[in-house]
């Protein structure tokens, strides 16, 4: 009798929290079918069945955590799926309906049943009675994420148009309103939630890299001018040749490999009592998620063209977004970039991703007044930040490794010399 446990969750990751049964018990499953979905600090996953058979018993609730080898549910191979209470009658169980009429009429149910989509996806069509059949999904390959199924729900339904003049012209639609909702007087209602894994996770590391490390940050401005300058006389020929835009994420990658070479602690880590220098660099680059900020890892960053960097930081986005990324594609690293100017950060101070010892901060490029050869000019200028573990790297290599950062990014052809 096959037991589901619960499996090997990666690299430090020892507990999950079971987030949702797929099949209940009592239901038939077949060989590699999801049967229930973890929930992890690093990524979420579904647990499958070995071989067909019947679910005969689920061992933990959703919403428990539980550790690697625990036992989940049982399955009963080559079972028997139990029998709805509806098919029987005192005790004696009624006539079977023809399968061409069982399969005539789908349930709603079933409409909400699509490979394509998301575990949550489906929960949320389900309980909302939405078909996913056609669907077009924002995920990789299409697939239906929880976000889309809300779009539908939250989509009104198309009146008919009123029938137009043949010589009118077409009348631009007025602009979507924006509910406004006001608190009634009185009002002081709470929310209260459980953390994700994930939040636990992150606010657990976060306070310890303050408490650990002898974190301090140190900070710069660059003239963005020569980067942008290149990326608009390549920006069409690059997508031409690679299907892809050429980004700011692949320069910096570039500019603080480089700059890793002439300061190698801060590619390493302490443990212990002892200094580990990486003679390699596997670059981590922080991903916005639903869920939490995610870091999947460029592997071997110092051997990927700009076209490959691009390509794998656009893979990572959509994967963060769909919740595809892999235990191996957020293990490792060994130095950090995280992009606050996306959302419009002007200047931050980014913390440590343990047992990392730097993470370079980039911020949002703005037109400021700044001194070029007695000249006071306008130039695209963006903050940039190095947070660093003090026990491991002097203030001046902080300094000078964030100089080097900004001498690469302001000279791009030195980043032709480096790599």
């Amino acid at each position: 009798m096959p037991n589901i446990v619960v499996p090997e969750l990666g690299e430090s990751v020892v507990e999950a929290r079971i987030s949702r049964w797929l099949k209940k018990e009592g239901d038939r499953v077949e060989a590699g079918e999801a049967i229930v979905s973890l929930e992890t600090e690093k990524i979420d996953l579904e647990v499958s069945a070995e071989q067909a058979g019947v679910l005969t018993s689920i061992k933990r609730q959703e919403g428990e955590d539980v550790k690697i080898g625990e036992l989940l549910a049982v399955v009963e191979a080559g079972g028997t799926a139990a029998t709805p209470p509806s098919a029987k009658t005192n005790g004696a169980a009624q006539p079977a309906k023809a399968p061409a009429v069982a399969a005539a009429t789908p349930t709603p149910a079933s409409k909400a049943e699509d490979p394509r989509a998301t575990p949550t996806a489906k929960r949320i069509a389900k309980e909302h009675d939405v078909d996913l059949g056609g669907m077009q999904g924002s995920g990789t390959a299409g697939r239906v994420m929880k976000q889309d199924v809300q779009q539908a729900i939250a989509k009104p339904a198309a009146a008919p148009a009123p029938a137009q003049p043949a010589a009118a012209k077409p009348v631009a639609p007025a602009p979507a309103s924006i509910p406004i909702v006001r608190r009634a007087p009185g009002d002081r209602t709470e929310e209260r939630s459980r953390m994700t894994k994930r939040r636990q996770t992150i606010a657990r590391r976060l306070v310890e890299a303050q408490h650990t490390a002898a974190m301090l940050t140190t900070f710069n401005e660059i003239d963005m001018t020569a980067v942008m300058t290149l990326r608009e006389r390549r920006k069409e020929s690059f997508k031409k040749e690679y299907g892809i835009n050429l980004g700011f994420s692949s320069f910096f990658v570039k500019a603080a490999i480089a700059a890793l070479r002439g300061f190698p602690p801060i590619n390493g880590e302490i443990q212990g009592d002892d200094i580990i220098l990486k003679h390699y660099y596997d670059i981590g680059i922080a991903v916005g998620a639903e869920g939490g900020l995610v870091v999947p890892v460029l592997r071997d960053a110092d051997r990927m063209s700009f076209a490959d960097i691009e390509i794998s930081i656009r893979d990572f986005a959509k994967r963060a977004g769909d919740n595809t990324l892999t235990l191996q594609d957020l293990t490792g690293g060994t130095f950090t970039i995280t992009n606050g100017g996306v959302f419009g950060s002007l200047l931050s101070t980014p913390i440590l991703n343990p047992p990392q010892v730097g993470i370079l901060g980039l911020h949002k490029i703005q037109d400021r007044a700044i001194a070029l050869n007695g000249q006071v000019v306008i130039r695209p200028m963006m903050y940039v930040a190095l947070s660093y573990d003090h026990r491991m790297v002097d203030g001046r290599e902080a300094v000078q490794f964030l100089v080097k950062i900004k001498e690469f990014i302001e000279d791009p052809g030195h980043l032709l010399i480096e790599s």
